[in-house]
């Protein structure tokens, strides 16, 4: 059955050698052909990956029980440590890897498509889709990673690809900031995910998904049983950090400070990061882990419950009161993700029992499109201001028509207003969530209101409100723009109709998911009543959103510098690590390590000194040390020869 998916390896290989021919040979190009190059090899990737999944959910990866099975379409050794543990490195295909093939070419694709238009002119052009292949392949290969080493290196190289698009405008002092601070702080987030590979593969003897998860994660529950340090399992205590990783990777407390100030690369890049790559890849490594979590540490998926929970909240506080766009939607994404987390947090295993885990892989899929779509409506915005700042924005709708009906069809679906795509999914995870953990059911259900609250704020900021004079007026984008927002905004209206729970489950049992009329009706009803706040304040400017800033200044002062967790961080790591615990190790290093090793050389250099004249290649300095040593011995042969006769 391999056999019949060894095309999916081109799936790999065309952003691979794309990367190399644009990274290589694309300033020889003229910079038409470049994004042409990289776009067309995306639309054969998308076509691979559409024909794959198809194969795979209608043809061939049921078994004989009709149950979605994990296929290998290449497999080898790399590296051998010992005589069962072994790195390979190889191509997966199961329901969460051909989901996220079928959303990672689609959003790239449109991505590649739209930037035709909206890089046009920019310096580095070639560059930057040189860095797209790359970020695309290598979340394409994290996804089909047959072992969590291999997704280890992929995620890495995805962390690497962020860093290049960030920093695109290296120019730019605060575009160099930004993709350093991404960078150190997914870093330091991924120290603690390989403490936690390691710890995993120690016990259990192997990087092998399929063995990892087989038959209820039996043998990492076994090969830890009775294993425990500061009263937790060895097992939950490797899980957790692993978390860790995915946690820092997909922007969740604390590690969430990355994320806003990321918006300083372009901003399709920004829709891609967002989007179908970088940020779920938390969810992704947790979803994969799954029977890990729930069999072998389910006071871990606890953890990552309300941190889900906690974090969606936070965010959507934040969003509330931020004015740049971008930085309004960064916040939503980061709400968005930890949505995610939290449906797999509450998740059971297996049936409806599953529901949590079906619900949030559902969410990552409608997320990437109407997610993609607000970035790019805002990048159409910005690209006809010239500024990603509300207060000059107002009054658009007639201008931009199109990026209105596109922008406006992702507000509904982030918003959870039905027939939109998000509220299916968002639905399916409140459900979950009130069956299994009330309590954060209640917190996922206000974050929901405060996100149907700040997008009707940011749609009706800048397509109505306060008209403006702008000094250039305003206008459409061309074609290459405008055609991946009308693709994007007919997935966002239509992805919801997708019966997800028959191609996604967490035991790969096809289930038929239904409305929960109760929490639909509710989760509705909050949305309408977010929205309704956000038409009442910012319709038309009426004064009302100051007075009532004013009157929660503090509260709102805290949530606009985003509860001061950047300030935090700093006062952390300049203070705390680098002032106190780095000055110390360094001042022993200075005193004690490099004192020691200097005082070695410099006896080392004093004895040179002092013998180095015994060898000055001058024949009468040999023959006086010749003749005083000679004459040294027999007096000291003479002397002791006297006092042997005297006895």
């Amino acid at each position: 059955m391999e056999h019949a998916f060894n095309y999916s390896i081109l799936i790999l290989v065309f952003p691979a050698i794309m990367f190399l021919i644009l990274g290589l040979g694309g300033k020889y190009m003229k910079p038409v052909i470049a994004g042409t190059l990289g776009s067309l090899s995306l639309a054969v990737m998308a076509v691979l990956a559409y024909t794959t999944a198809c194969q795979y959910f209608f043809e061939a990866g049921k078994n004989a029980d009709g149950i979605y099975q994990a296929i290998n379409v290449f497999h080898f050794q790399w590296l051998r440590f010992t005589d069962t543990l072994h790195i390979d490195l190889g191509m997966y295909l199961d329901p969460i890897s051909v989901m996220m093939l079928v959303v990672i070419t689609t959003v790239s694709l449109m991505v590649h498509i739209y930037s035709l238009g909206y890089m046009k002119g920019e310096r580095g052009f070639q560059r930057y889709y040189a860095f797209l292949s790359l970020f695309s392949f290598s979340m394409l290969g994290l996804v089909v990673a047959t072992n969590i080493f291999q997704m280890y290196i992929f995620w890495e190289l995805v962390g690497v690809s962020s860093f290049l698009l960030i920093s695109f405008y290296y120019m730019k002092p605060s575009a160099v900031a930004a993709s350093k601070k991404a960078f150190i702080v997914t870093r330091f987030a991924d120290f603690f995910f390989l403490v936690g590979i390691l710890l995993l593969s120690y016990f259990t003897g192997t990087f092998d998904f399929a063995t990892l998860t087989a038959s209820g994660a039996a043998i990492c529950v076994s090969s830890t049983a009775g294993i425990s340090f500061l009263g937790i399992s060895v097992l939950s205590w490797a899980m957790l950090l692993v978390f860790m990783g995915g946690a820092g990777k997909s922007a969740m407390m604390p590690f969430h400070i990355w994320l806003p100030d990321a918006m300083e690369g372009p901003t399709p890049a920004s829709a891609l990061i967002h989007a179908a790559t970088m940020v779920v890849a938390g969810v992704f490594l947790v979803a994969r882990l799954f029977p890990i979590y729930f069999f072998g540490a389910p006071d871990v998926l606890e953890i990552i419950a309300w941190t889900g929970a906690i974090t969606a909240l936070f965010a959507a506080v934040v969003a509330c009161t931020q004015t740049d766009i971008k930085r309004v939607l960064a916040f939503s994404t980061i709400s968005q993700i930890a949505f995610m987390l939290a449906s797999l947090g509450v998740s059971k295993f297996g049936g409806h029992e599953g529901l949590g885990y079906m619900a949030g892989m559902f969410h990552l899929f409608t997320h990437a499109f109407f997610k993609a779509l607000l970035f790019l409506c805002a990048g159409a915005i910005i690209h006809a201001v010239h500024s990603n700042e509300m207060s000059e924005m107002g009054g658009l709708w007639k201008k931009l028509p199109v990026t209105a009906i596109t922008f406006g069809v992702a507000w509904l679906a982030i918003a959870g207003i039905w027939p939109f795509s998000g509220f299916f999914s968002k639905d399916e995870i409140l459900a979950a969530a009130m069956e299994h953990k009330f309590p954060i059911y209640i917190v996922l259900s206000v974050s929901a209101g405060l996100t149907a609250f700040y997008m009707t704020r940011l749609f009706l900021r800048i397509f109505f409100h306060e008209k403006k004079h702008y000094h250039l007026e305003p206008h459409e984008a061309g074609p290459s723009m405008a055609i991946p927002l009308i693709v994007l905004a007919v997935f966002a209206f239509g992805a919801g109709f997708v019966p997800f729970g028959k191609f996604v489950t967490s035991d790969g049992v096809p289930y038929n998911a239904h409305i929960d009329m109760q929490v639909a009706i509710t989760s509705v009803v909050i949305s309408f009543i977010g929205m309704g706040i956000g038409f009442m304040l910012y319709f038309k400017k009426n004064g009302i959103p100051d007075k009532i800033t004013g009157s929660i200044g503090t509260l709102y002062k805290w949530a606009c510098h985003k509860f001061y967790f950047d300030e935090l961080w700093l006062f952390v790591t300049r203070n705390i690590i680098f002032n106190r615990i780095s000055a110390t190790i360094a001042w022993f290093d200075r005193k004690f390590v490099d004192g020691f090793m200097d005082s070695l050389a410099c006896v080392t250099q004093a004895v040179s000194n002092t013998v180095r004249n015994f060898q000055s290649g001058y024949i009468q300095q040999y023959a006086l040390v010749y003749l005083l040593g000679a004459l040294i011995l027999v007096a000291g042969f003479g002397g002791w020869l006297i006092c042997f006769i005297c006895k």
